[in-house]
């Protein structure tokens, strides 16, 4: 579990540790990312929010995802 910090929704902190698992290879490129249902369980978020993280994923080209698999890591942008 991680530490709430008041004055960064809760959102962004999850997001951040996925970006941090993607770059440590935690999960590599276009392997899938955690599922909404499994967000909302190892993190403690509403299913919103995790609706909302994967979203922002994919907005920044973090991620994409495939209709019925799930939500990928993108390749890097210089490749």
């Amino acid at each position: 579990m991680i530490e709430w910090r008041a004055n960064v929704p809760k959102w962004e902190q999850v997001a951040e540790i996925l970006k941090a698992r993607i770059a440590d290879g935690t999960y590599p490129v276009d392997t899938p990312l955690p599922s909404e249902h499994l967000l909302v369980q190892e993190f403690g978020v509403a299913r919103g929010t995790a609706r909302k993280i994967l979203t922002r994923l994919r907005e920044h080209g973090i991620a994409y995802s495939v209709r019925g698999l799930g939500t990928f890591v993108a390749p890097p942008a210089d490749q």
